[in-house]
């Protein structure tokens, strides 16, 4: 049994992609890149920013440092809640937590951003931790994030502990650390995407989510 259930947070228990693209356009803009499609910018929902703004636009990784300081001018003041919770999760999470699961965030979205937007929709009391990135970027790959709640809790049997997300990054730490996984399609992920990055179980809906876990 996987008592102890780490999940993501954008695309897994939020449907952030419009305050992540409306800042991420920002940073753009600033540059005098115009974006022509906003969807375009789903990719950037969940990996570390830096990595994706290199990845995506080829940015050096000095001027992908600094436009995460540009992206959350936007942020902060506008985009952290143009988000929504995804219909379903306020159920499920009630649900585990009254079945005897332990809960937790772990994120690479900065850990301050993480709780605030947990707190505005009425989810963080429902979670043991919320683990995020820190805000100079040191500890932002989800491996290290998970690690992180892990040795914040105490927690030393990833036998135990199962990682939920909707990208490949978020398979990928968990892998790093051990541990099972279960890929999400309602996010911004693709079934080959986390099947490929070695998913150790695929739900397509929230409440398909709920089943798999009460399965392991």
């Amino acid at each position: 049994m996987k008592n102890y259930i780490f999940f993501d947070l954008d695309g897994t228990l939020t449907d952030s992609a419009e305050g992540i693209t409306n800042s991420v356009a920002y940073v753009l803009a600033r540059y005098g890149i115009k974006v022509e499609d906003k969807s375009s910018l789903n990719v950037f929902v969940g990996p570390p920013l830096v990595e994706s703004f290199m990845k995506y636009y080829g940015f050096d990784r000095e001027k992908a440092k600094a436009s995460v300081g540009i992206y959350r001018e936007y942020f902060e003041d506008k985009g952290m809640f143009e988000n929504a919770v995804y219909p379903g999760i306020p159920e499920l999470l009630d649900g585990l937590r009254k079945d005897g699961y332990k809960l937790y965030v772990a994120t690479s979205k900065p850990e301050q951003y993480s709780v605030k937007i947990l707190e505005h929709f009425g989810l963080a009391e429902y979670f043991e931790m919320i683990g995020g990135a820190d805000m100079n970027e040191t500890r932002v790959h989800k491996g290290d994030v998970i690690r992180y709640v892990m040795e914040s809790c105490g927690l030393i049997n990833p036998d135990e502990i199962v990682m939920i997300g909707d990208r490949e990054n978020d398979m990928n730490g968990a892998k790093q650390n051990h541990m099972d996984s279960v890929g999400v399609l309602y996010g911004y992920g693709s079934r080959e995407e986390l099947e490929n990055a070695g998913a150790g179980h695929i739900a397509e809906t929230v409440e398909e989510l709920g089943k798999v876990l009460r399965y392991l």
